[in-house]
């Protein structure tokens, strides 16, 4: 990303008014005093993906970049089914490239969606890298999955949005991978709340970035990679929330596991690990409210299969 390149929370207005007419606006659940959840699990496509995705393409409509080779992006999954509805949506081709540890449930509803899918390497960076290569040999739009300020700006509508339900809340729960919603939120919400990153122990790539001054690569693995798997964090997203002073707190594995079959268990609600990340961090003790805080978590993920919530 391009050095002195930030969003704020006009891009995020403007975002708001670009995708509109594309994107759902997920219902708030107040679960228990003082505890609002956010469903941006049943955002189009399973995650809260598909609200970057169209504000990048159509931004690029609006500017005249509307390539014959259609869209290229690359995922561990998410990002994909979101650029795939999208690319249905909007009548324009689809290419999404995946690393292996992807699940097949994800798989299966890309190409579901009409996407070619190619599955390469062994985490996101190596499907990233594939997907720069092609993009350069079919001159198709990138849309990158965090580090993109029209992808920030996107994602950002989630805070935004939530605040206009909730009738303002004092801190905002979000899980970290590669930053683009973290960043998007902190964006919109500004000095309005307060907003606390929630990372897997296994993959602390904001928690890593703030302790080195920058962004750096981590190993990914545990059992959100295939959704928060990225060995970096974004620069973009790096410079927004460092600027805000957004801490990172880390959960362990288990945690996220608990908090998943939780959410299951006590609301019915089914989300992925990764969906389940921030939740992790409440449930778990690592984030404790003051008395009398109204936090928000945001759960943005549900792709995943049902059979494993039993």
């Amino acid at each position: 990303m391009a050095e002195g390149v930030t969003v704020t929370r006009a891009d995020v207005e403007r975002a708001a008014e670009r995708i509109g007419g594309h994107a759902r606006r997920t219902p708030v659940l107040e679960a228990e005093p003082g505890v609002l959840f956010k469903l941006e699990f049943l955002q189009h496509a399973g995650s809260f993906k598909a609200r970057g995705a169209f504000n990048r393409v159509l931004a690029a409509r609006e500017a005249g970049e509307a390539p014959a080779g259609g869209v290229i992006a690359a995922s561990g999954g998410n990002h994909g089914l979101a650029v795939a509805h999208v690319a249905r949506s909007l009548g324009v081709r689809a290419e999404i490239f995946v690393p292996e540890v992807t699940g097949e449930v994800k798989v299966a509803g890309l190409r579901a969606l009409g996407a070619e899918v190619t599955q390469t390497g062994a985490v996101y960076s190596d499907a990233y890298a594939a997907s720069r290569a092609r993009a350069a040999l079919t001159g198709a739009l990138e849309v990158h999955a965090y580090d993109h300020p029209d992808v920030v700006a996107g994602q950002g509508t989630v805070g935004a949005e939530l605040l206009e339900q909730a009738g303002g809340v004092d801190t905002i729960l979000v899980a970290v991978g590669g930053g683009g919603l973290i960043a998007g939120v902190t964006a919109a919400v500004a000095d309005k709340a307060a907003v606390v990153a929630v990372e897997p122990e296994r993959i602390p790539t904001l928690e890593r970035a703030l302790a080195a001054g920058r962004p750096v690569d981590v190993e990914v693995g545990g059992v959100a990679a295939d959704a928060l798997g990225a060995t970096r964090v974004g620069g973009l997203a790096f410079e927004l929330v460092r600027r805000a002073g957004v801490g990172s707190l880390l959960v362990t594995d288990d945690a996220i596991v608990a908090a998943r079959a939780e959410l299951w268990r006590a609301h019915r609600i089914a989300v992925e690990p990764a969906g389940a990340a921030a939740y992790a961090a409440l449930l778990s003790g690592v984030y404790r409210p003051r008395p009398g805080e109204r936090v928000a978590v945001v759960l943005c993920g549900a792709n995943t299969d049902p059979a494993t919530l039993a």
